[in-house]
Parts: C-alpha cells; structure tokens; sequence
C-alpha cells in the first residue's frame, strides 16, 4: 500500500564528500621555495669544494721552536764533598806540678799567649823553705865528709906504722863513703827543692789562645804528676789548624781502588791538595793538603777518619767550628757537561733529548755523575758532538720533529 503522500519520483542520493582542490598559485610558490634551496646548496657546494678537502682539513701544524746546543766538553777535576770540624793541631790543658795557694794569675782571659810567658804563680815560699834547708842539709853531709876524709887519711899513716888496726882504718873509710853518700843525697834534695821552687811559676808550653782561668787568686789547688792535679786553664794553638772530617766506607773503597788503578793520588800522600770553607762562605779559599788518614773503619758507624791540615794566618778559624771540606775524587780528565735543566727522569733512569740532523726527537739515557761549576757531568751517553734539547723539552716528542734554535751551554765556576 502505498502513502498517499508520498510522490511518484524516486528520492535524490547524495553524492561522496571530495577535498577541494588547491590553488595552482600556492603549488607554484611550493616549488620556486624549492629550487632557492637547492640552487643554493649546490653553490655552496661548489664555491667552498676545494676548501674542504680532507688534505686541507688535516694539514699538518709547524715544528715547535726548541733550543738546542752541543754538551761542554772541558777538562775538570771531580771533588767529593765532607762536612767536618775543626780542632787544634795542639791542646794543652794548663795543670800545676805542686800543690799549694794561688798567689796571681798573669794573663787576660782568652788572650794569645806565647811559648814560656809566666801564666800562674803558686805561693813559692813553702817551696823556697825546703829548698833552704836541703842546702843546709847538703852543708852538713859535706862538713861530715870532710871529717871522715881528714880521719881516714890520718888512719892510713898511723896503719903503716901499725898504730891503728885493720879495723879501726876500715871504719873510717866507711864513715867517709856515708858521709859522701849522705851529700849526694843533699844535693839531689837541693835539686828536688829547686825544681818544685820552679815550678810554683806556671809558664806557657807552647804558644796560642789560652781560655778563661778555672781557679781565682786564694783558692788552693792540687798539683802533682798524677791525674788529681787540678786543670788551671787550657791553650790551643791556632795557625795551623786541623780539619777532622768522616768518610764512608764506599768512598773510601773507591779511593783505595782508585789509587791502586793509579788513577788518583793516595789520599794517605800528605801532599793531596785540598780545599775547605767555612759555613758562611760559598767558594773554596782554604787551601791544605791531606795529613792523616786513621787506620781503621769505625765499626759502629761504618766511616773512617781522615784530616786536613790548613793555614790560618789571620786566625779566623777557632778550633770547634764546622766548615766543608772537598778532595779530588779523580784526576784532571776531558768531561761531558751539561745543565740539569736538560735531564729528564724516566723511573731510575736519566734522560736527554737530542736532536738530529733532520730536526728528529730521540731520547738518550746516560749516566750523571757529580755537579761541576754548575753543570752536570755525564759518565756515560753523551759525546761532544750530540745536540741536546736545552730549553723547550715540553715541546720536544719522540720520534716527532721540532725547529731546532742553536744555543750555548756555559759553565759558572764557584770560585
């Protein structure tokens, strides 16, 4: 059945939903934006090709600036180094032969004082009493004697007339042998008394500095020969003067070895030249020579002693002060030298650059030995003609090259 209000037309279908087509000028700014881009990419390209090779961006950088120079070749002496003391080549302490009370001191404390100058009296009357009576003592024995010589010489004529017995004349010859021993004892008595006499004036034994007094005028004091006499004062002597100073027990093997090679002086040969300063001073002034060497190593310590004599004419140098003292450890010999500023240190080894001929880094390891007017020896490594990095060693790779500056190593002498 069909609704009446419907029609006879069939009923519209709608069509599918299609986008609107874009503009053919927004396509065409699309593409113009597009061939700016690409025209410019491609002059980049080609103005800045030649720029951008990989040559150019791995192009190699300068040789950095080194300064380089030949080792000083000069001939040196080497010297081993001590530190050591000074002490006087004769000390006395001053003692009384005599007991007794000191009666006057004759010097100033710390004053120089020659051989014999009278030092110290002890009250010498005791001394001149005894002295008198051992000459009376002697008047004596001799009046004794005379009488048993008279004696005996009257007993002799009476013996030959048989007046006197055998007996009688022996008696008095023996009466005159005690009589003339008796005298000498007196007279060696008299001797004993003189001496001590001489011996209350203290004189000077040798010449030098004497210190302070120990005892004052009235105090008594204990003489004699023993070891209870009591120390008066003591006195050095100051020109020369002696350098005690300590040698290891390697040193002194090296030494010993040395001089048996004949390549060094025996440090026994008192006519080693040394060199010593004081502790204030940086040169070598003092000049000696070498005059004792001890004959034994020290157990304990594992160092033998060994001394220097020196000269002191202005006697700056008071026994008790320390100083430096160097003796040859070789004999003069052609050195390689160079500054320490130029070694390097690899581990236990000792490293130099040297550069060759085509400007090439090469490391050499020598062997240092001691310090030479302010440069370093080189045992073993180096020779005179190798060119050597002085300054600029950051710069310096090896195997790498570098632009070598020629420069000049120059030695500063200490003295």
């Amino acid at each position: 059945m069909t609704d009446p209000t419907s029609t006879s037309e069939p009923a519209a279908i709608s069509a599918p939903h299609t986008p609107p087509r874009h503009s053919p000028r927004w396509i065409i700014g699309i593409l113009c934006l597009g061939a700016v881009v690409f025209g410019g990419g491609y002059y980049f390209f080609q103005h800045y090709q030649g720029s951008m090779t990989p040559a150019a961006a791995a192009a190699p950088a300068a040789p950095p600036p080194v300064t380089v120079a030949k080792p000083l070749v000069k001939e040196i002496t080497e010297w081993d180094e001590f530190t050591g003391q000074f002490a006087a080549v004769d000390s006395v302490e001053i003692r009384a032969r005599v007991s007794g009370y000191l009666e006057s001191i004759h010097f100033t404390d710390g004053q120089m004082v020659k051989e014999g100058d009278l030092l110290f009296v002890v009250d010498p009357r005791p001394f001149e009493i005894t002295l008198t009576s051992a000459q009376a003592a002697l008047n004596s024995a001799q009046a004794r004697f005379d009488l048993a010589k008279q004696q005996l010489a009257r007993a002799d004529k009476l013996k030959k007339s048989d007046f006197v017995s055998q007996s009688t004349f022996d008696e008095r010859q023996q009466e005159m042998l005690s009589a003339a021993a008796d005298a000498e004892v007196a007279k060696a008595a008299i001797a004993s008394a003189k001496l001590n006499l001489s011996f209350t004036r203290v004189l000077a034994p040798m010449s030098g500095r004497i210190g302070n007094h120990q005892v004052s005028v009235g105090n008594l004091i204990t003489g004699g020969d023993g070891g209870d006499a009591m120390a008066l004062a003591t006195i050095v002597s100051l020109d020369p003067i002696h350098l005690n100073f300590d040698v290891s027990e390697q040193d002194f093997l090296a030494y010993q070895r040395a001089a048996a090679s004949g390549r060094l002086t025996s440090a026994r040969d008192q006519k080693l030249k040394v060199s010593a300063h004081l502790t204030d001073e940086k040169d070598w002034p003092l000049q000696g020579t070498m005059d004792f060497v001890n004959n034994e190593v020290d157990r304990t310590t594992g160092t033998i002693r060994a001394r220097a004599v020196f000269p002191n004419e202005k006697l700056l140098i008071t026994p008790g002060q320390f100083g430096r003292v160097r003796i040859p450890g070789s004999d003069p010999y052609d050195a390689v030298l160079i500054p320490d500023s130029a070694i390097l240190s690899d581990q236990s080894q000792k490293i130099v650059m040297t550069v060759a001929g085509d400007g090439t880094v090469a490391p050499r390891v020598i062997r240092p030995g001691p310090l030479i007017d302010g440069l370093r020896v080189v045992r073993e490594g180096l020779t005179g003609d190798d060119q050597i990095v002085i300054d600029g060693l950051l710069r310096a790779r090896p195997g790498a090259k570098v632009a070598p500056t020629v420069g000049k190593i120059d030695a500063k002498p200490e003295n």
